[in-house]
């Protein structure tokens, strides 16, 4: 089965890298010690320091595998094309005017990287899937959580 691509801006790529490096040379090592200290401190089997270690080694795996899949699939974003182009698109910086005359900005990207209190939003995301591929001046709703927004496309850098 072959897994969609991931799109990703190079800063994104760059984060993600440094997280899988940070977790492989770091963590990991650091987690096996932790259980094997705690396996020579007492018995297994009623031993909270180990089983404690035993989780976080779990989930430090299985956030090493989610990295590896996303850099696996990732399809980086032509940021460059992105601010030439007259419409919104994957890395395309937009500002808006919400319906009670409020400005906002958007940098649109990939799910991996979005992070909406800072103004990175999905691609998949409902404004997101909104503004893509619409220009300067266009209106669009889009349906979330607290009810329906319009937002006005006033700038694409």
């Amino acid at each position: 089965m072959t897994e969609k691509p991931v799109p990703l801006t190079k800063e994104g790529m760059a984060k993600l890298q440094e997280e899988l490096d940070f977790l492989v040379t770091v963590r990991r090592p650091q987690i096996a010690r932790r259980i094997q200290e705690a396996k020579e401190l007492t018995s297994a089997q009623n031993n909270a320091e180990f089983d404690d270690a035993k989780n976080e080694q779990a989930f430090v795996e299985g956030r090493i595998l989610t990295l590896e899949r996303i850099i696996q699939n990732a399809a980086l974003i032509d940021e460059e094309e992105a601010h030439h182009s007259s419409r919104v698109r994957l890395g395309s910086n937009v500002t808006v005017v919400t319906q009670d005359g409020r400005e906002k900005q958007y940098t649109i990207v990939g799910s991996a990287e979005a992070s909406p209190a800072q103004g990175r939003i999905s691609n998949e995301s409902p404004v997101g899937k909104a503004l893509l591929n619409k220009r300067v001046g266009d209106e669009v709703k889009a349906t979330v959580p607290a009810g329906t927004i319009r937002l006005t496309i006033i700038a694409i850098n």
